[in-house]
This record gives structure tokens, sequence and C-alpha cells, in this order.
């Protein structure tokens, strides 16, 4: 009998199912520091092999053409200069073990991502029209021999051509688009590449919808009344009824009236209600949870989420569903957690219960189930990764909790027929709350007893002058709920798509305020291409993909629906070429003016300081030069953001510098008393430079502050770090160069 070679997603996919199936402990080897793994299963000799990922991309077939329509799929290394040789080594190792086997199984991820992978290695690599198909939601053995044993023999086309059309529709957008975008700004007599994409354009329009509606928002003014006083012995705040008044003189009327006069308790109203356990997480779900209670961002969280999947310590993340079925054995997965201390209490009392049922939500997902954990023992987590783990068997635990019971008491306050309200809402039977542990905590207010007749005393009566508040802005946790809720994006792709509006400079911060730049690209393509920011032509286009997976459409049809909207869109661009190429060139040049400004030059007092390149990095200089030779030397890694922010200590100007690991606030200003340090604790000042051994290490001052460097600078790029940690409180310490 021939060998079967398995295709796996990743290295550590192909090292779980190796493991499961091997009926004794598979031979590993590797080729170009590739792993792959040879074992008998059974009758059946197998190898296991793995991609990292798309190992093929689309490239377009001719330049001569545009709109552009003509591509195939080619290796990853002749698309991306950046996978050359690393993608290249796979998809080598994967060609040579090609030629050794006979059948071939995928077992990518199940979805349409994973389905496209495997479909391209079976076609262009193993050179086959088909092959075999495993399904598993787990990286654990039994589930994975099970798949094994139950393989499907054949790819599941429904997602192989759903996946390969979003591709080829993505490829369609992106690069037609941003060509005629680029070819605008051209022609009004500059360069710049510019980007788009089919769900970029409306999230933009999404969030600068949202920015400007901030913006326009005049506040109105509002009024409250606020009774404080003394029940018993306790200090209470009641508020009037009627909540806001629009009108101060109604307030000023009330207070008048109430005036000296004694306040009672009228009335108490009590209302239990039940809070029913949490659905089950899907992606969506995990990711808006993760934010609030982590504040883990969208996109970290499916990172860490499906490392954990590859782990083999939770189910596959990205999923829409939120129903856990039966056939995962609660039961076995309690037991397994049962063995980590820091669940055995709760695993116990679920393990008690008669029987055990998860509150299973609306959403479902044909491929897999919602996200839970395996009742595998993880190794070596900490920090973040720990923290999510915990959350998703935490949540878990939760969703077959009973409900949780909470109590509303109401006391209405009367003072001379003005009626204040003053509630409190506390827990009378903790249900699920306690399985979820602190992601349950609740706000418990508990009001000081009482009955019916109480007088309040010591009362202070209180006009509260307020104002309305302008509409919350989008955090990425809100806006990825946002995007799912209107259609856009996949469950896989939201986070992504947020995170270059930020990597364009559209957004920022962690409420997620549109830029300048951000507002005015989006203005300018709203004016002259409505169609790229289109929110129900890309919710279209999903339902079409749904279609596809379901085998209700043709994906033929698809694209060639695309390629008309395309080619319009085309047109268009190219009827407002040079409006909108001076558009965008006026607002690239304005965008790049404000992040080079810094501020007025402390030295002249008539200059501006300016971010400006030269044969040794960045540097910061003022624009009076030559009269003003005032220049400070930057970090040449980190991005450099103006500030209107001064230093606490001088009261020099600061930079705010973002680095991977952070970001921090720097005064401009070398002489900083901050920056300053005791010269006997420079112990190597006059010392021969260790480097290059002719120079000799003189003290220098930088942004950080002050440091040794070789004389021979920039020959010798030697430094020692001498500024004592903590001495400047406006930034931390580092040892990075930044002045000659």
């Amino acid at each position: 009998m021939g060998c079967e070679l398995i295709i796996s997603e990743k290295p550590n996919a192909a090292k779980k199912i190796a493991e499961a199936l091997a009926d004794g402990k598979p031979l590993k080897e590797n080729m170009s520091g590739v792993p792959y793994y040879k074992l008998t299963h059974g009758n059946n000799d197998i190898i296991v092999g793995c991609a990292v990922g798309h190992l093929f991309g689309l490239k377009s077939k001719s330049k001569d053409n545009f709109p552009n329509f003509d591509i195939e799929w080619v290796p990853k290394a002749d698309v991306s200069k950046k996978s050359k040789d690393f993608s290249k080594k796979y998809l080598n190792t994967l060609k040579k073990l090609v030629k050794e086997c006979d059948d071939f199984t995928v077992a990518t991820d199940y979805d349409i991502e994973g389905e496209v992978i495997g479909l391209n290695i079976i076609r262009y690599i193993a050179k086959k029209k088909d092959s075999n198909r495993m399904k598993f939601s787990t990286l654990t053995k039994d589930e994975l021999v099970k798949s094994y044993e139950h393989k499907q023999n054949h790819l599941d086309w429904g997602q192989a051509n759903a996946g390969e059309t979003r591709h080829k529709l993505d490829w369609y957008y992106g690069i037609n688009l941003s060509q005629a975008l680029t070819n605008s700004i051209r022609k009004a007599g500059t360069f710049k590449i510019l980007s788009t994409g089919r769900v970029q354009g409306p999230a933009l329009k999404l969030l600068a919808d949202k920015e400007l509606e901030i913006r326009k928002f005049k506040p109105e003014p509002y009024w409250e009344i606020e009774m404080k006083g003394l029940l018993g012995t306790s200090e209470i705040v009641a508020t009037h009824e009627k909540g806001k008044f629009r009108n101060e003189s109604d307030v000023l009327s009330i207070i008048t009236k109430i005036e000296g006069h004694p306040a009672n308790i009228k009335e108490i109203k009590s209302k239990e209600f039940k809070q029913q356990p949490p659905y089950p997480f899907d992606l969506t779900s995990l990711q808006i949870e993760a934010y609030s209670k982590l504040r883990i961002p969208p996109k970290r969280t499916l990172s860490i989420a499906q490392d954990l999947y590859t782990s083999g310590v939770i189910s596959y993340p990205r999923t829409s569903s939120q129903e856990l079925p039966e056939s995962i054995d609660f039961v076995k997965i309690l037991k397994l957690l049962a063995k980590q201390k820091f669940f055995e209490k709760d695993t116990q009392y679920l393990l008690s219960q008669k029987s055990l049922k998860p509150n299973n939500g609306k959403k479902k997902d044909a491929a897999h189930p919602a996200i839970y954990p395996t009742g595998n023992i993880p190794a070596n987590l900490d920090g973040k990764e720990r923290q999510l783990y915990d959350l998703i068997v935490r949540r878990f635990f939760a969703t077959f909790g009973e409900p949780a019971i909470r109590e509303t008491v109401t006391y209405i306050i009367d003072d001379n027929s003005e009626n204040f309200i003053l509630k409190g809402t506390t827990t009378k039977k903790k249900g699920w709350l306690e399985l979820y542990a602190e992601f349950g905590k609740q706000k418990e207010e508990e009001l000081p007893i009482a009955k019916k007749g109480d007088e309040i005393k010591d009362i202070n009566i209180l006009k509260l002058d307020k104002e309305t508040t302008p509409p919350k802005r989008y955090t990425e946790a809100s806006i990825i709920k946002e995007l799912e809720k209107r259609g856009l994006g996949t469950k896989a792709t939201r986070a992504s798509i947020i995170d270059i509006l930020f990597q364009r400079h559209y957004v920022e911060g962690k409420k997620l305020e549109v830029t300048d730049l951000g507002l005015k690209i989006n203005d300018i393509l709203l004016k002259n291409v409505p169609k790229i920011t289109d929110e129900a032509m890309t919710r279209g286009f999903e339902e079409d993909m749904n279609e596809i997976r379901e085998n209700q459409i043709k994906p033929e049809l698809v694209l060639e629906k695309a390629k008309k909207v395309i080619i319009e869109i085309v047109k268009e661009l190219d009827s407002n070429n040079q409006k909108l190429g001076e558009g965008l060139k006026n607002t690239f040049k304005e965008t790049k003016d404000k992040m080079e400004t810094i501020g007025l030059c402390p030295k002249c007092k008539k200059g501006t300081l300016k971010i400006r390149k030269g044969k040794f990095g960045r540097f910061i200089a003022c624009d009076q030069y030559p009269d003003c030779k005032t220049t400070i030397s930057i970090p040449s890694v980190g991005k450099v953001i103006p500030t209107d922010k001064k230093c606490e200590t001088c009261g020099g100007l600061m930079i705010q510098l973002i680095k991977p690991k952070g970001a921090q606030f720097v005064c401009l200003n070398k002489d900083c008393p901050s920056k300053q340090i005791d010269k006997s604790e420079l112990k190597n000042e006059g010392k021969t430079c260790p480097k290059c051994g002719k120079g000799k290490l003189v003290l220098r001052k930088g942004v950080y502050g002050q440091f040794l460097a070789c004389d021979q600078y920039p020959k010798c790029k030697y430094i020692e770090n001498s500024v004592k940690e903590g001495t400047n409180k406006n930034q931390d310490t580092l040892n990075v160069p930044t002045d000659k």
C-alpha cells in the first residue's frame, strides 16, 4: 500500500496530528528547518507535513491591462518579498514529500481560508484535482483520530469556492482601486502609493460619520436636583423623580418649594429579577469581552486564541457559533479541567449537578461549535495568554450556571409633594456569576435599612448644572461588533481591517478618533467615488459568499458582477481625476506638515521646530536655518508624534515616541534638570572605547538624557547608558543614542 500525505496548516498542528495518529511514536524529520513526521496508523504509512498559512498568492498575468482581472495563483514567494525565503522552504518541502506519496488528505483549519490553502497545495503541488478532507474543531487526540477515521473523500468545495472567490474579489478591489487612486494623485504632480479595499472604505466611512457627529455636537444645558442627607446614620444621595430639567426656572421653583420642609420615606418598592447565564463565546463576543475585562485589543485576542488552539487547549476560535453541542462531552472536559487546581472547586460543583445544559445562543456555524476549553493542561502560560485562557474556561463554566438573582430596592422620598428616588441593586443569589469569578463582578449598592415614614435628616438640596454629552466614540471592540451587525467583513478579518486604518493614520487612540487625514480621505472618496464607501454593496458581496458556500450560486456570476462594479468605479475615478488628485495631494501635504511640526523654537523664538531626515537619520531642526542652527537628534526607531504637553520639570517641548513595546513622552530640552546625573557616577568617562579601541568615552546629551559615547562617532557608535533609573519622571530610561 502506498504512503499518504496529511497536510496541516501550521507546524504545531502537524505535530499534534502525528502524535494523535501514530501507533507508536512518530519519527520527526526536517528539511531546511521545516519539520515533518513519519508514522504508521494501522496498515497505513503516513507522512504529516505542514504549510505556514498561504503558500500561494494571486498575481496579475499582465501589467498592461487596467482595470486588470487577468490573474493566477503563483507561489507566495513570487508576490511577496517578505515571505520569499520563509514560505519557499515550506513549499519545497511539500514538493519533496508529495513525490513519496500517492494519497493525500487536507487537514488545514476547517474554514474558507484553510480550504483555499489546502486546495492550492493539492492543485499546484500534488497536481491533483481533489483529495480527502479531515474536519475537526480541536487538536485533541480523540477528535483527531475520529476525524481521520471519518474523513471525507473530497474537499469541501463550497468553502473552497467561497474562499477562492473572496481572494479574487479582494484582489480586484485592492489592486484596481488602489492603482486608480495612485494614478489620480500622480496626475496632480506628486506620487504616493494609496490603498483602499472592499471593506476598508465602508469601515472608514462608518467611523468618520461618528467622528463628524461628535465634532458637530453642540452641548445643551440641563439641570438635575439632588438631595443629600442622613437616613439613620447613613449618608444618602437621592435625585428628583423627573431626572433632567430643561428649564432652570423649574428647578429653582422646586427648590424654593421644598426648602426647610421635612422629608420622609413615602414608599418602599423592591423587585427581583433574573440575570440569565451568558452565551458561549463566538469569536466576536470573545474579542469584545477580552477588551472589556482584560483590555486586550481584538487583533491580539485572535492571535492568542489561535496559539491556544494550536497548543490543543481550546477549540477553533474563528467561529460564529454560540452553541455547545452535547457531542463535545461536557463531563469529560470538566473532569480534565478538574486536574487544574484553579478550577477544581467549580468543576466539582458542576459535575455534582443532575444535568449539564449550556445556555446556548442563536448564532450558528456549520463548521465549528462555540469556543470551549478542551481540558488539556496548558504549559507555560502567563500574562495576557493566561488571562485569556482563564476567561474562556470561566465562560464555559458560566454557561452551565443557574440564573443570578438580583434585587433592586427603591425608596421614594417625599419632600413637600416632590418625590426623590433612591435606588440600590444587590445580588441575592450569585448563580452563574460565581462560576464566572472575577469576570462576573457586579456593582453592589445596598441601601441602609429603613421603613415607611422614616425621616431624612440634615437635608441639603443641590442644583446640578449639567450639559448633554456627545455620542461615544467606537472602541476597537465595539467597532468590530458594529461591523458584524452591518454584515461587513468576516469574523476573522474585522480586527485586521481596523489595524490597517491605524497603520494608514486614519484613526488613533483607544477610543477610535478619526484623524483629519482620515476625515479628508473619506470626504474625498465620498464626493468623487461614493461606491468605494458603499456599505450595501460590500454587504451584498458578503451575502454572495455565503450563497457560494452553500452551493446556491456560482462563483463566476459573483466575479462578473464585481468586475462591472469596479469598471464603473474606475470610470468615476477617471471623470473626477484632476479634482480627486488635487484633493488627495493637498490632504497629504497638510497632514505631512502637521505631523512634522513640533512647535516654536525655544532658542530663536522665531522659527518652528520640524522633523527632518539627514545622513545619520531623523532629527529635529529649526526651519530658520542657517540663521538658527538648533538641532535635536531623535531615535531612528519608532513613531514621533508632536504634542501640546510641556515638561513638568523645565516647561520644555515634549514629543511622544511610540515603539513596539509601548509609548512614552520625552522632553526635548537636553539641559532639563531631570536628565542630569552626578558626574562622580561616570566611572568609565575618559576610558578607551571597548568597541573600537581607538576613541575615548565622553559625556553626551541626548533626548533621553546623558550617556557615554565614543568620541569617534559616527565611525564608532558605541554608547553606554549613564542615566540613573527614575531620574526623569517624564520618560523611561532607554539605552538609545540620540545626539552626536
